[in-house]
C-alpha cells in the first residue's frame, strides 16, 4: 500500500460581484454551490491520498472579493519508486522482508490520474464555502506477497487494476473575520464516504485469473467520514511579495468495513511575487505527516509516513477573472512506514475562473 499526494496552488485576480450579493442572501449562495456537487456525485481531490499542497490563496481563506469562483484542475502522479523508510530499496531486497511471518507485498506501480473541480463561494469578505468534486482514474500492479521481486510467486495475491470513478465529497468553510485585515482565517470541514470502496481488480495468477479486491487504500473511496480543521495566516513583505502559512488537520470519526486511514496533518508554506502582470511565480514547501491506517481490512504496516516537498510554480493570469497555472512538486525528504511507491514528482495543471 503506498502513500498518495496530489497537489494544487494557484493566485487568481478574483471579481467582485457586490451587486450579486446585494440579491441573493449568503445561505441561498451556499446551498447551491454544496447542492451542485453533491448531486453530481462526489468530492475531493485526494480521497485517500493526503494532499499536500496548499489548494492557492482563496483555498486557504484568505479572500478580497465575493461571488462565485471554480477551478478544474488536473493532477498526476506516477508512483513508481519502491521505498523503505529513507531509503529506496530494490524490488528483490523488499520482497526477502518477512514481518509477523508474511512476506513483503511487492507494488510494481501506481499511476493516479486526478480531475478535481471545485467551487467557492464567498458570501461577504468574512465567509468562504467551497465544494470538490473529483474523478479519479488509477493504475496499479503488484507481484503480491510470494514474488523474488522480479515474477510473482503462486498464490500470492498478484493482481492488476485500474478504476476510474468519482471519489469522495469534500466540503469546506472557511471564516476570516477575526483580525480587520482578514490575515487569519479558520477552516473546518467534512470529507462524505461518497466514493466507492468495493472495487476489484483481476488476479495475474494463471491458477486463479478470478477478480479480487482491491487494496482498501487504493479504492477511489475511503468509507469514511472525516472532519477537517485548520488556521491559515496571510500576509504581505512588500507590495509585491506575499506569503502564506497553513495547516490541516484530518481525521475520520465514522468508518465501514474494518478500514479506518490514518490521520493526517498538512503543514504548508508559500511565496508569491505579483510584480509581474503576464506570469506570477509560485513557491511552497509542504509537509505531510500521516499514521498508519488500521483496522482488519487495512495495511496496517506499510501506510503513512512523514513527507517534505518543495513545489515551484507559476500563475498566468489570462482576464480579469480567470487564470491558468502549472506547478511541479519534488521530495526533499521521505521516511515511509514498511514498503512503500511513492512518486518522484507531482505534477499539476488548472484554470480559475470568477464570475
Amino acid at each position: 500500500m503506498s502513500l498518495r499526494w496530489p497537489i494544487r496552488f494557484v493566485f487568481i485576480n478574483e471579481f467582485n460581484m457586490q451587486s450579486f450579493k446585494r440579491q441573493m442572501p449568503a445561505w441561498v449562495g451556499f446551498v447551491l454551490a454544496f447542492a451542485s456537487f453533491t448531486f453530481a456525485s462526489e468530492a475531493q481531490a485526494c480521497a485517500a491520498c493526503g494532499c499536500s499542497l496548499a489548494q492557492e490563496w482563496q483555498g486557504v481563506g484568505h479572500t478580497e472579493s465575493g461571488g462565485f469562483r471554480l477551478d478544474l484542475r488536473y493532477d498526476y502522479l506516477n508512483q513508481n519508486d519502491l521505498r523503505a523508510g529513507r531509503h529506496r530499496i530494490s524490488a528483490v531486497a523488499a520482497s526477502q522482508i518477512v514481518r509477523d511471518g508474511k512476506s513483503q507485498e511487492v507494488e510494481t506501480f501506481t499511476r493516479n490520474n486526478y480531475f478535481t473541480a471545485t467551487l467557492d463561494y464567498s458570501p461577504n469578505p468574512d465567509w468562504v464555502f467551497s465544494a470538490q468534486l473529483p474523478y479519479i482514474v488509477r493504475n496499479h500492479a503488484t507481484l503480491g506477497t510470494a514474488s523474488d521481486g522480479l515474477t510473482a510467486g503462486p498464490d500470492g495475491g498478484q493482481y492488476q487494476s485500474r478504476t476510474a470513478s468519482l471519489g469522495d465529497v469534500k466540503w469546506m468553510a472557511s471564516y476570516q473575520g477575526l483580525t480587520s485585515a482578514g490575515k487569519l482565517s479558520v477552516q473546518g470541514g467534512i470529507k462524505l464516504p461518497t466514493g466507492s470502496y468495493t472495487r476489484k481488480g483481476m488476479s495475474t495468477d494463471p491458477g486463479s485469473p478470478d477478480a479480487v479486491d482491491i487494496d482498501r487504500g487504493l479504492q477511489p473511496g475511503t468509507g469514511t467520514i472525516d472532519v477537517i480543521l485548520g488556521a491559515s495566516y496571510v500576509d504581505s513583505l512588500t507590495p509585491d511579495w506575499h506569503y502564506m502559512v497553513q495547516g490541516l488537520w484530518q481525521t475520520a470519526v465514522h468508518s465501514t468495513a474494518g478500514y479506518r486511514p490514518g490521520n493526517g496533518l498538512n503543514a504548508n508554506a508559500g511565496l508569491r511575487y505579483t510584480a509581474w502582470a503576464a506570469v506570477q511565480p509560485q513557491l511552497q514547501v509542504n509537509l505531510r505527516y500521516a499514521l498508519r491506517d488500521s483496522g482488519e481490512n487495512a495495511d496496517t504496516i506499510s501506510t503513512g509516513g512523514t513527507l517534505l516537498y518543495v513545489s515551484p510554480g507559476v500563475n498566468l493570469p489570462l482576464t480579469e477573472r480567470s487564470s491558468a497555472y502549472l506547478y511541479v512538486q519534488v521530495p526533499l525528504y521521505q521516511n515511509v512506514h514498511g514498503v512503500q511507491l511513492t512518486p518522484k514528482y507531482t505534477a499539476s495543471a488548472g484554470v480559475r475562473m470568477a464570475f
